[in-house]
């Protein structure tokens, strides 16, 4: 399939920086000895992967005197790293600290909290214009470690196993149209809100009304949300993923009871990243389950939401 011209700079900035960049170059020969461990359960595959360099996430502090006291990574960027600017917005660059082979970041060119709902479109449209990947979002308190600068994320579609297999989740259905449909999981952790949609103004009126009905905490400016969203023959697809904790207990417990994970969108979409080879060695399906319940709204309140969306509808 022929590329567009963002997919030929993108492949072209991916090549040099990982051939020009020492950082780069040698984060990304590392996830060669990255360790994966797989996990089957009725509906899905659930990937456990062991990868020391996202110690620097997983640990990553986001109180706000931290945030204050280290400087923007986005504002200021080593030398090496460059950039490939979109739509004068946006700047998509290499992430020097990889989940996946092509792993992007997408700051927003000015310095802004993290805040989706201004540019819920803006990722469609990058996701249209790179089909080959999934765009993906980290709230101020659901694992972005840059709260204070607005940014996406990007992998290939292929990394995240909720691409694979969402169609085959179990499903309730809250509305379809003839050109989008609007569902949430149904008996399936965590809980998933998911629409498709040929329309872009309708995916972004969806988004819009599920955004407005999502409770933000005390202190908060923000529902708490992860959101995954990518395009495939013509259709959007987002998945969003509404949080009510920012970790889970094992992350603050001592001990053998202790497990270093900090769930963000790759997590909700069924990719763990462990930094610690304890925890990779340890871990089990159930742990990652436990994981998910305690992060993710309960089935009560993922019940009332849908409630309250079908009446005011």
């Amino acid at each position: 399939m022929l590329m567009n011209d963002l997919e030929r700079k993108v492949e072209a900035l991916l090549d040099s920086q990982k051939r020009d960049w020492k950082l780069a170059r040698e984060n990304y020969a590392s996830l060669s000895n990255v360790q994966t461990r797989y996990f089957r359960d009725n509906d899905r595959t659930t990937v456990l992967q062991f990868n020391p360099e996202r110690i620097r996430s997983s640990a990553a502090k986001i109180d706000k005197a931290s945030l204050q006291a280290r400087p923007c990574f986005f504002c200021h960027r080593p030398e090496e790293q460059k950039g490939v600017v979109y739509d004068d917005a946006f700047e998509i660059l290499v992430n020097p600290y990889p989940i996946f082979e092509d792993h992007l970041t997408v700051p927003l060119r000015r310095h802004e909290r993290q805040q989706i709902r201004p540019y819920f479109r803006k990722m469609l449209d990058i996701a249209s214009e790179l089909p080959g990947y999934a765009l993906f979002y980290n709230g101020p308190r659901c694992g972005a470690s840059a709260p204070a600068h607005m940014h996406f994320q990007a992998g290939r579609r292929s990394d995240f196993p909720f691409v694979r297999d969402w169609l085959s989740f179990p499903k309730q259905i809250i509305r379809e149209t003839e050109r989008t449909g609007f569902y949430v999981t149904a008996g399936h952790i965590p809980a998933c809100f998911i629409f498709e949609s040929r329309d872009r103004e309708e995916a972004k009126a969806v988004f819009d009304l599920l955004y407005d009905r999502l409770p933000v905490k005390p202190g908060d400016y923000e529902p708490m949300m992860n959101v995954l969203a990518w395009k495939e023959e013509g259709v959007w697809v987002t998945g969003v993923f509404p949080r009510r904790e920012l970790r889970p207990s094992c992350y603050y417990a001592e001990g053998e009871a202790n497990i270093l994970i900090s769930p963000a969108t790759v997590e909700m979409a069924g990719l763990f990243v462990v930094p610690l080879e304890k925890d990779f060695e340890k871990v089990t399906f159930a742990d990652l389950e436990t994981i998910w319940k305690e992060v993710s709204i309960t089935e009560e309140e993922k019940n009332a939401l849908v409630r309250k969306i079908k009446e005011e509808a």
